[in-house]
């Protein structure tokens, strides 16, 4: 059964999962700290995606203060924003982004401004105008903060936006902010989205007469 477009008036966009894929550096720096901590590193994993990586320590390790943890992950920030091998971008990524350059659309990532600059330049995207980043928030995915400041930025009420994610807490924080998520790629599909598509390739972006946009997806 084909997969009913969505009319909206802006889209927001998570970046790792989303726009580009990372799961190598993820996999290597998460890995690593899982290791050096005695936990299980597909479970570390699995906690990680979509997060801010204080809050995924504090998930994980949920006795330790949480002034250990923001310090800790300002090094392995560090890691990550150094390690770009293996980025690429989602397939269609490109041309979505280019489809969408003059509709109304922002960045919404968990990443620091610095990663996401490293991120989207390795995968060779183009970065959106707008973007949330963890700087401008004071509560990560899933809470739905970054979404509802994007909405604000870009000047339309959160029921008239779409949200492109992920990750569990992604899809989550898209939900709690009162808006259809389109999920991207195998993670997704757990989480319960609106609509579901394997990558940016199946989705098609078209400007109406009175402004709005309207997705299709093809599959």
């Amino acid at each position: 059964m084909p997969t009913p477009p969505l009319t909206v008036r802006a889209l927001l966009l998570d970046m790792d999962g989303t726009l580009v894929n990372s799961d190598a550096v993820v996999a290597r720096v998460w890995r690593g700290w899982a290791v050096e901590k005695g936990l299980d590193p597909d479970e570390v994993l699995r906690v990680a995606h979509g997060r801010q990586g204080h809050l995924t320590m504090a998930t994980l390790l949920p006795d330790r203060p949480m002034e250990q943890n923001h310090a800790e992950n300002r090094g392995l920030l560090a890691e990550e924003t150094a390690d770009t091998e293996g980025i690429v971008p989602v397939p269609g990524a490109g041309a979505f982004l280019a489809a969408l350059e003059d509709l109304p659309h922002a960045l919404v990532t968990s990443a620091t401004p610095e990663l996401a600059a490293a991120r989207m330049a390795a995968a060779g995207l183009r970065m959106p105008a707008i973007r949330v980043t963890s700087a401008d928030v004071s509560a990560s995915k899933p809470d739905p903060e970054g979404f509802l400041k994007g909405a604000a930025e870009l000047g339309h009420p959160p029921q008239e936006c779409v949200v492109f994610e992920d990750s569990g807490a992604g899809i989550a924080a898209g939900l709690a902010a009162g808006m259809p998520v389109v999920g991207v790629g195998p993670r997704a599909a757990e989480h319960g989205p609106t609509v579901r598509v394997p990558d940016l390739e199946q989705v098609r972006a078209t400007r109406l007469p009175d402004g709005r946009v309207r997705l299709t997806f093809d599959g």
